[in-house]
């Protein structure tokens, strides 16, 4: 990427957190256009949408962000009551630093990145002479945002004529619905959105996917069976030919211990390569919230052998494991464009770091 991109790239970021201090609704998207002197300004979030089929309607932004909100911190309470009822009337002593220790290993936090934030908070509460726990408190969400920071990440669009984005994860993380939710969005975003059925294993795959591009007039290329890496490559030509402006490929789910199906994985990618110089521009790993620690071992194995350059996070409702972002951010930092916490299209939402600690610790 140029130093000029570069610059456009942060300077979009800039503008973006700085908009983030009026409550308003956005899909962290960035839509980039060489042949426009404006490139690199943030696309404004469109409307929301109840269900896949329902028409938009306009709503108030600020309620619309208070309830992705309210949904996030409703999602994550399983998560959040071991770790907030803490600092309720509570000494600042040894047992608090235990139980918050106790409390964040059992949110799947990770021995490194919970044994980091205990160590940075005994130290600021020391040199600040904090004597109340609900300044531990604030202290804990200053170190807590500081840590996830880096894992916050917009996705880029138009830097790349058509974008292509290949999709992996293991079976069940919610993939497929995933891809139909971010083309519904980019399709809001004025991106005309081409879609590749590479699960050429599962049936319900491509039917899914095919569903969504019907209801959502998108093309879906498919196969009823033979080699993913083909369909991948027919997707990437097709979507040069129609003029597209991204191409999402979806893949089978795999267990990163089925070792010929991540060197399948290896062979799409390059294969999408061969169909367009510097393809795949995305990388994209969905991992479910629920799964903790093992998430953690996902992010290691496909980064290894894809050189993942996002995750998206599901399933993050009702989830008791939350806390394995701070895991993921001490063992393997790949930045989180979203997470998900529900099957509706607008449970799907950019990551906020401050927004995620907030839901964590309300």
């Amino acid at each position: 990427m140029s130093g000029d991109m570069k610059g456009q790239i942060l300077s979009v970021v800039v503008a973006q957190r700085s908009e983030r201090l009026i409550p308003h609704r956005m899909f962290s998207f960035f839509k980039k256009k060489s042949s426009s002197p404006e490139a690199g300004r943030a696309v404004a979030a469109a409307q929301t949408a109840s269900s896949v089929t329902a028409e938009s309607t306009p709503v108030n932004p600020a309620e619309a962000k208070q309830s992705w909100l309210k949904r996030l911190k409703t999602g994550l309470v399983r998560t959040s009551s071991s770790i907030s009822t803490l600092f309720t009337g509570t000494r600042i002593d040894d047992a608090l630093y235990e139980e918050l220790e106790a409390a964040l290993l059992m949110a799947d936090a990770g021995v490194e990145a919970t044994q980091f934030l205990l160590d940075a908070l005994k130290q600021k509460v020391k040199a600040d002479k904090l004597t109340d726990t609900l300044q531990v408190k604030a202290a804990l969400r200053t170190l807590m945002i500081d840590l996830l920071q880096p894992l916050e990440k917009p996705l880029v669009l138009g830097r790349e004529q058509p974008l292509v984005i290949m999709i992996a994860g293991v079976n069940g993380a919610g993939k497929t619905t995933t891809i139909g939710k971010l083309a519904k969005h980019m399709q809001q975003h004025d991106q005309k959105v081409l879609l590749a059925a590479g699960d050429t294993f599962r049936a319900a795959a491509r039917e899914q996917l095919t569903v969504w591009g019907e209801r959502n007039d998108i093309a879906v290329i498919s196969q009823a069976s033979g080699d993913p890496a083909a369909v991948a490559f027919d997707a990437v030509q097709a979507g040069r030919a129609r003029g597209m402006d991204v191409v999402m490929i979806d893949t089978a789910g795999r267990l990163p211990t089925q070792l010929h199906l991540m060197d399948e994985l290896k062979k799409i990618k390059r294969v999408i390569g061969k169909g367009l110089e510097g393809a795949p521009h995305e990388v994209l790993l969905v991992i479910d919230g629920n799964t903790g620690q093992n998430a953690l071992t996902q992010v290691k194995a496909f980064d290894d052998a894809l050189q993942l350059t996002g995750l998206i996070v599901t399933k993050l409702d009702g989830t008791a494991k939350g806390g394995v972002l701070a895991a993921i951010v001490k063992q393997r930092a790949v930045p989180v464009y979203f997470i998900g916490v529900g099957e509706g299209i607008d449970d799907l939402q950019p990551f906020v770091a401050s927004e995620f600690v907030d839901a964590l610790l309300d």
